[in-house]
């Protein structure tokens, strides 16, 4: 946010948007497919309600707050609504949230980011403005976008927002050479990657790593009502109708080779067979795996994977964000994090990232990378610079 765009803005009115953007964030592990919203309603100084987007369905934040502030008998007109995305101004699974603003006689709404879902895109703004409230919009638009990276991603350029969650000795390490590696990092570290996990719409990983770990994937280290669902890479459908994985929650295999008795089997434990089109290399043509997520809801995918998998995604260009716990150990020779198709033969053609966070976990860091192009692509096609 600019210095100019900043003065249209109050001291209060900073500090109730800052209150809506908390407020958003019990939305995490909440809301998918939709974005993760907070709203505040304020009259004359004073915190009258507030409300999250509830699971999809329910209600999302505008009305939420609207609806606490009627159980407990709170009048909201003339209040303002702080709300970090646009209010909708059409009818999906629930009501606009713009009609419900209005009925309840709100004067006032200050919007942190307009909504780049083509269906609202500021139509939300303009029938609040015709009627006659005041709309003041871009109050820590780039927050209210960091919240949301995968829904504004799905939105602008049909595709999920991608990480990569990586474990990895200090020298770079991923396991040792035989393909040990429980445990290199620590509780803390691994705790905080559950939380990574419980974010996403989806847990991706290659059929390598089901093969020689027989992973759950699921969410376990930190409370959540709603699990992603877990989908594995599986180019010839190999993977055994034993594994672990499929314990009745979602699955979705990904693969070329179609075997209906094996899918008509495995649906029956609530697994879905999808078969896609291979690449030049053979495996999984791996935007037309983007493609299929963003065209099925799914805003953020977490990928835990091995290195053959993570080089391809990497080469590929579809890798958004790297979110890597380092331990403070030395392995000297193991698996390394990315198995690149080819080599990178000079250092102006390295993939390049850049920090955005460091945290302390334990005796473990966690880093986070961002692809910056593609945080400034994300960023300019929702209307921000």
């Amino acid at each position: 946010m600019t210095s100019a765009e900043s003065a249209r803005f109050s001291t209060e009115d900073h500090r109730w948007m800052r209150r809506a953007l908390a407020v958003a964030e019990q939305s995490l592990f909440l809301s998918n497919p939709n974005p993760r919203v907070g709203c505040v309603l304020v009259r004359d100084g004073h915190w009258l309600a507030e409300g999250n987007t509830q699971p999809v369905g329910g209600r999302h934040a505008e009305a939420q707050a609207l609806h606490l502030a009627a159980g407990q008998g709170v009048d909201v007109r003339g209040a303002t609504a702080y709300v970090t995305l646009e209010p909708c101004s059409h009818r999906g699974r629930t009501g606009p949230c713009a009609d419900a603003l209005l009925a309840a006689g709100v004067a006032r709404v200050v919007v942190a980011l307009q909504d780049p879902n083509p269906q609202v895109a500021g139509r939300g703004i303009a029938r609040l403005r015709a009627a006659g409230v005041q709309v003041d919009v871009g109050l820590f638009a780039h927050d209210a976008l960091a919240q949301n990276p995968g829904f504004c991603a799905r939105m602008t350029r049909g595709t999920p927002w991608l990480w990569l969650k990586s474990a990895s000795s200090f020298d770079g390490h991923t396991a040792l050479p035989d393909g040990r590696s429980q445990w290199i990092t620590g509780d803390a570290a691994r705790a905080d990657g559950h939380r990574w996990r419980a974010r996403a719409c989806v847990v991706l990983t290659g059929i390598g790593t089901v093969m020689a770990d027989d992973p759950m994937l699921d969410v376990r280290a930190v409370q959540t009502t709603r699990q992603p669902v877990r989908a594995v890479l599986d180019t010839q459908f190999i993977i055994s109708e034993q594994a672990r994985l499929f314990n009745g929650d979602p699955v979705w295999i990904f693969t070329a080779r179609p075997d209906a008795a094996k899918a008509a089997r495995l649906a029956g434990r609530n697994v879905k067979v999808v078969v896609l089109p291979t690449g030049p290399s053979g495996a999984i043509d791996l935007r037309a795996l983007m493609q299929w997520l963003g065209q099925h809801e799914i805003n953020e995918v977490h990928v835990e994977a091995g290195a053959r998998l993570q080089g391809a995604l990497l080469a590929g260009q579809h890798v958004d964000e790297w979110v890597s716990y380092v331990a403070p150990c030395v392995l000297g020779d193991g698996l390394s994090l990315a198995a690149l198709p080819t080599p990178v033969l000079s250092l102006e053609a390295a993939y390049r990232y850049e920090f955005v966070e460091t945290l302390q976990l334990g005796q473990d860091i966690r880093l986070r990378l961002r692809d910056p192009d593609r945080w400034q692509a994300l960023r300019l096609a929702c209307g921000l610079s």
